[in-house]
């Protein structure tokens, strides 16, 4: 597979008062993050006094970490486009990597449709993942709450607890739990005050050339996903299930599927599902086997916005079945199934 030269772009999201602004900042300061460049959304979203080193323009200044901050008035699409071509005219420095702030009540998926849909953006950008922070002492109110920080969290690759040092180990867990319920695929981290956990931004995507297969299962979350449901079947069991605190009509299923897909068939089945229910379906991803193939493509689709399929060299382990997880609100399984069985003649296991 070629090597991916296009920008990476990282998604940066969370509710308000979950933390999202301090470690921003922890980005900000970091030597690490020379030749990136950070899209906040308005002027003093983030203090920056004390960083300021050079203001290169109105809206771009540089860091003294060597990244450049930017501050996005108006479409973000067009902010993205003016920082391309300024690169490109040599006005400022490398491009390594882009990180885009939303604000506390941000829909992620606004955001993902502009970076897949904009032709112009999607041949020099590719969304690397979308990081979701989560402060562990307010996790069940804002859940409970707000649709939007169930979102932020649904749509996560990765989700950062904020406020541990300000939490007891028990409420760390049980935030831990609380989150795991409502998206079981994503990874943990613990945000370490003034630090910026060591590559929380990289290593999302599967479109980077090197380390692929190895870390498609983790990507995928079967194994944590098992473990979630083992523990609800447990707790409704011994009747010890806790109160939910995020909105009970979000689900995760897990589809089987033994025989190998006709890759247009499969197709059609996955966009009736996006064009009829997508507004519901939350998160998808998937291993799929394809007739004729020796090793499985990879779907990843958020809502209605379905990232550009990928190839892995050979599959990660020995299960060589279609594997596909959707996170999904107030849908049940059996519509999933009917559009597999209705356009792939295929019903999951």
């Amino acid at each position: 597979m070629d090597i991916d030269r296009r920008i990476p772009v990282t998604l940066l999201t969370g509710f308000l008062g979950s933390g999202k602004t301090t470690l921003l900042n922890v980005i900000l300061r970091d030597p690490s993050m020379a030749g990136a460049a950070v899209l906040i959304n308005e002027v003093g979203a983030v203090g920056l006094d004390h960083l300021l080193v050079e203001q290169v323009s109105e809206d771009i200044t540089l860091l003294e970490s060597g990244c450049l901050c930017c501050t996005v008035r108006g479409d973000l699409s067009r902010s993205l486009r003016d920082l391309f071509m300024r690169r490109l005219r040599r006005e400022i420095g490398a491009l390594d990597r882009v990180v885009i702030e939303t604000t506390g009540l941000a829909d992620p998926a606004p955001v993902i449709h502009t970076l897949l849909k904009d032709f112009f953006l999607a041949e020099r950008f590719r969304l690397e993942g979308v990081v979701s922070t989560v402060d562990v002492r307010h996790v069940h109110w804002q859940l409970a709450q707000h649709p939007e920080a169930v979102k932020q969290v649904a749509m996560a690759d990765r989700i950062v607890l904020t406020k541990c040092d300000l939490a007891d180990s028990l409420m760390i867990a049980e935030a831990e739990e609380r989150v795991q319920l409502l998206n079981p695929a994503a990874e943990l981290w613990q945000a370490e005050t003034g630090k910026l956990p060591p590559g929380l931004l990289s290593g999302m995507s599967l479109y980077a050339p090197e380390g692929k297969t190895p870390d498609v299962a983790r990507w995928l979350g079967e194994a944590a996903i098992r473990e979630q449901l083992r523990l609800q079947a447990r707790h409704s069991v011994f009747g010890a299930a806790p109160e939910p605190l995020h909105n009970a009509s979000v689900s995760t299923y897990v589809l089987h599927f033994d025989a190998p897909f006709a890759w247009g068939d499969f197709s059609r089945a996955l966009d009736t599902l996006q064009s009829v229910v997508g507004a519901q379906i939350l998160r998808i991803k998937g291993l799929v086997a394809v007739q004729g193939e020796a090793a499985p493509r990879v779907i990843h689709a958020v809502q209605h916005e379905r990232y550009p399929d990928t190839w892995l060299a050979a599959w990660p382990d020995e299960d060589h079945r279609s594997r596909l997880v959707f996170i999904v609100n107030d849908l049940p399984r059996s519509v999933l199934d009917k559009a597999f069985s209705a356009f792939c003649g295929a019903t999951p296991l």
